[in-house]
């Protein structure tokens, strides 16, 4: 059960409800991520504002999801897990070894292992990357735009791992638990 309540839609403050029905007319749901970061509409139009933005960005919703599990498999977040395990099946259509395999920080496709290899050593060494990371991004071709949205994406991902597991925010997704803790 959630350590921090879960308004519905309805319950929430009144500031949120355009947001939530924006991510309801975007989704057709709105998950539980989105009403617990609703108690403070500052929050949720920061998260949202971020979210939307990087979604206009160079990187792929393919390669935004891979990002989200790499990241949420690093932090142990069963809740993102779930949520990010849903999206790229059935928003961004990955296969499921793929989904699997960027879990572990990999793809088939080696550009793709690159950025994700990237991604776990800016969450490894929070941003402390080596010149030799940095260098092997941009040999697998991802211009300095790609960098930075790499580094947003990291960011933005272990905001809500963090936010999701000190609320052990109830999973609203089928659920999909961290390889350490299985």
């Amino acid at each position: 059960m959630s350590r921090i309540s879960i308004p519905s839609v309805e319950q929430s403050h009144e500031a949120s409800k355009p947001l939530l029905a924006a991510v309801h007319k975007q989704l057709g749901v709105v998950p539980n991520l989105m009403k617990l970061v609703g108690h403070s509409p500052a929050a949720l139009e920061g998260y949202l504002s971020l979210s939307g933005a990087l979604g206009k960005g160079k990187l792929s919703v393919q390669l935004r999801e891979r990002i989200a599990l790499t990241i949420a498999e690093f932090n142990g977040c069963d809740y993102c897990l779930s949520a990010h395990s849903y999206l790229a099946t059935n928003v961004a259509k990955i296969s499921a070894s793929e989904v699997d395999a960027a879990r572990d920080g990999r793809s088939d496709d080696a550009r793709t292992t690159a950025a994700l290899h990237f991604a776990r050593r800016v969450a490894e060494s929070r941003g402390r990357v080596s010149d030799a990371d940095l260098a092997a991004l941009r040999a697998a071709d991802f211009d300095e735009a790609a960098v930075l949205e790499i580094v947003l994406n990291v960011a933005l991902n272990v905001l809500t791992n963090y936010v999701n597991t000190v609320a052990q925010t109830d999973i609203d997704f089928p659920v999909v638990t961290a390889k350490a803790a299985a």
